[in-house]
């Protein structure tokens, strides 16, 4: 790793635990606690991004190195470095949770490339002094699903952390897969995670809440400096500056949730990113069917909080919880409710837009709200897939009559025989003003199809493609991981040799773990 310009801001700066044991227990007054992987019995890489590796500067010779190998397990640590595990807290589900921090994830270092920063962080690589009763080790399904998700989110669009390896680590690892008493040992495995930092909403949570509010300041002026160097001003007007700017982004990055599909399935405050980044791949799904009730949490199955259409509240909510955290240092509270009224107004404005545009109209008419809604109570009528439908609607012509569109989308219907009486009446009338309301657009309809194509992806990752991948490197064959990583490098492409994955969701995935719904923890 020659390249690597190691550059540890975040240790150099802010208080450091004195403890440098790894014993479980409460960490007070510090940001992060020193702590070394844990050393795989026999590491093998199964997946690397060059991409990646050329961000963070590391050549794609260097990626098949032993050096790389070494490092990117845990097995060995890289020159002037210290690892460390952070120290937060936060809300889970609604409900505060007091210390939490990186129970299994380990961040090596932070380096400098091309003017970048970026954090390099181990996820599964032993316990911490914030793993309370787990082990801090990953196995491989979970990690090829963190793995692949990461990526295949980066090349939708969607702000992200990203992966820059997947490396077996030989060992067996102890898991309950479905909580009912019968745990089985499975394949161990470490994903190298890349993001500007892993700060999280809870990390401002915990100094609050201990009323570490020396700590709290420094952190908040730290972030600042650092992350978000164009703000300036007085104090006060920083910390403000600094609080609208996470929420921007947290709102542009629920906005691509929301776009494409994705159901993160676990936005707790220790979950949530302050640069506005997707982070903690582990219950997530994309929508099969159009149902903005789903989530793909098994915790969550009965309130249902995380669901899709529930996210941008949620993010609302995160928001309001590092706003309190906040509070200290501003003592005014106006300022701060306008930015958190301001985020679901803003949100709803940006929502219709992206939507509409979803729909190839990118001019605006009275009626376009009802339009939008309209088409969100119909797509519920029946199982309709959401990737698809949106992606064969760039087909319709302004031409068309209703019953010739509804032909070129029914494909999305996971049983076409219900498309029938009342609600073939209602999709025939949402047409019909779909149609009304394209011809009063000036683009032809190649130019639309064209921009629709950029807006909704042909390939996503479904939770069952994941499954195949998973299934088949349990025998130690990655050339699913391979294929899959490939396809979604580019899922706005036609990609005519991958166009069995431009498919429904199967019967056979429906109930199948893994597949269906998953816990915090797979």
């Amino acid at each position: 790793m020659k390249n690597l310009k190691i550059n540890n801001r975040f240790t150099a700066e802010l208080p450091a635990d004195p403890e440098l044991s790894n014993e479980v227990r409460q960490v007070k007054n510090t940001l992060f606690s020193y702590v070394n992987p844990a050393k795989p019995s026999n590491p093998k890489l199964i997946h690397a991004s060059e991409d990646v590796a050329a961000l963070v500067g590391i050549s794609k010779d260097e990626i098949h190195s032993q050096d790389f190998l070494n490092i990117f397990s845990g097995k060995e640590i890289l020159p002037e470095t210290q690892p460390y595990a952070m120290c937060y807290a936060g809300h889970q589900f609604g409900n505060w949770a007091g210390q939490l921090g990186d129970g299994r994830a380990i961040n090596l270092t932070e380096i400098e490339h091309n003017n970048q920063f970026y954090t390099l962080q181990l996820k599964g690589a032993g316990k911490t002094p914030y793993s309370r009763t787990a082990d801090g080790l990953a196995v491989l399904r979970s990690s090829i699903r963190e793995y692949l998700c990461a990526e295949a989110m980066y090349n939708l669009g969607v702000p992200t952390t990203r992966s820059l390896s997947l490396i077996l680590s030989g060992d067996q690892v102890l898991r309950d897969i479905l909580y009912n008493g019968n745990p089985a040992y499975e394949k161990g495995a470490i994903v190298c995670r890349v993001a500007p930092s892993f700060i999280r909403f809870g990390s401002f949570e915990m100094l609050t809440a201990r009323n570490e509010l020396k700590n709290l300041k420094q952190f908040v002026e730290f972030n600042i400096k650092h992350y978000f160097p164009e703000i300036t001003g007085e104090p006060k007007e920083q910390y403000l500056q600094f609080f609208r700017k996470v929420a921007d982004t947290t709102r542009e990055m629920i906005l691509h949730w929301q776009r494409v599909g994705f159901v993160h399935g676990v936005m707790n405050t220790d979950n949530m990113s302050i640069h506005g980044i997707t982070i903690d791949y582990g219950p997530y799904g994309w929508l099969e069917n159009y149902d903005p009730n789903w989530t793909p949490n098994t915790t969550d199955s009965q309130n249902r909080r995380y669901r899709f259409g529930n996210q941008p509240g949620v993010a609302q909510w995160n928001l309001f919880q590092l706003a309190n955290a906040l509070y200290p240092l501003i003592n005014e509270a106006a300022p701060l409710e306008k930015i958190l009224e301001s985020f679901i107004s803003d949100f709803e404005f940006d929502y219709k837009e992206m939507f509409l545009s979803k729909l190839g109209l990118f001019t605006a008419a009275d009626a376009d709200g009802e339009l939008i809604s309209d088409l969100e109570n119909i797509l519920q009528l029946t199982e309709t897939d959401m990737t698809i439908f949106f992606r064969n609607l760039c087909s319709v012509e302004k031409t068309d009559f209703a019953p010739e569109a509804i032909e070129k989308i029914k494909y999305a219907f996971y049983n076409v025989d219900e498309v029938s009486g009342q609600i073939l009446e209602n999709w025939t009338r949402w047409f019909a003003s779909y149609l009304e309301r394209l011809k009063a657009e000036s683009l032809s309809d190649e130019e639309r199809s064209q921009k629709m194509n950029l807006i909704n992806p042909k390939y996503v990752l479904r939770n069952y493609m994941a499954q195949l991948a998973i299934d088949a490197a349990e025998k130690e064959d990655y050339s699913l991981i391979d294929e899959l990583y490939t396809l979604l490098q580019k899922p706005y492409d036609e990609q005519p040799e991958h166009e069995k994955w431009f498919a429904k969701r199967p019967d056979w995935a429906r109930s199948k773990v893994g597949c269906s719904m998953l816990s915090c923890s797979s």
